[in-house]
């Protein structure tokens, strides 16, 4: 099998990035099985799953998460027809280590899950290395090695952010459709507000990169589709 790296679809140039780069077995020709990649399919039915407010009611109730372990919580949330955003957190009930939104749409980024592997690259270009790599500011973003721009790091959560944090304290994973922070309907003039949230594996390469790895909910050892990373250029 040919190095991830030279498909120009997943091209990813930054060194740091291909060094934490996994390998997936038969990545190339690889067909969706039944057993894996359960959150990206129920992603990309959005806006079809509109039950997904009730849901969430309800677990949202427990004190406690529903799974403990060492795997870090990542939510993958936005209006349908605005920007998507990313936070990370140690766990649903801790306040996110990290916050930002992402320079592309909900919609495109619903789109780019066709490809089953979703590779998403914040690199900073910030030459002091003081600060830890997800303390940094200023990030450009790549999909799947390609550029869609620049976006800040969130120093306080916006009232959106806030609201979706609070109704999914309780969930470990999932996805679904969240009524809006404002009128508690479904469906706002941006469409609906979906969200997804996984586990993921966090594997720090050095002090300037890191790599989220989404975990499968059903244990399936087909790889990781959904991986982010985070580097910080010397």
């Amino acid at each position: 099998m040919p190095p991830i790296h030279s498909s120009p679809y997943f091209q990813m140039d930054n060194p740091a990035i291909l060094s934490l780069l996994r390998p997936t077995p038969g990545e190339k020709h690889r067909k969706p099985t039944s057993s894996s990649g359960g959150l990206l399919r129920m992603f990309k039915l959005f806006p079809m799953l509109t039950s997904g407010c009730k849901m969430v009611a309800l677990l949202g109730r427990p004190r406690k998460p529903m799974l403990k372990d060492s795997a870090t919580t990542g939510t993958i949330f936005g209006y349908r027809k605005g920007r998507v955003c990313l936070a990370i957190q140690d766990d649903p009930h801790s306040v996110p280590i990290f916050v930002i939104e992402l320079p592309m749409l909900t919609s495109l980024l619903q789109k780019e899950m066709a490809s089953e592997i979703v590779r998403i690259a914040l690199e900073s270009e910030t030459k002091t290395h003081k600060k830890k790599v997800l303390e940094e500011f200023v990030w450009a973003v790549l999909c799947n090695g390609r550029k869609m721009g620049y976006s800040i790091r969130r120093k306080q959560l916006s009232d959106d952010e806030l609201h979706v944090m609070q109704l999914l304290r309780g969930v470990s994973m999932g996805a679904g459709v969240l009524p809006s922070p404002n009128d508690k309907e479904t469906v706002t003039a941006d469409g609906e507000l979906t969200y997804m949230r996984a586990r993921f594996e966090r594997v720090v390469g050095s002090k300037d990169s890191e790599a989220f790895y989404m975990i499968n909910p059903d244990g399936a050892a087909s790889g990781p589709e959904l991986s982010i990373f985070f580097v910080r250029s010397n």
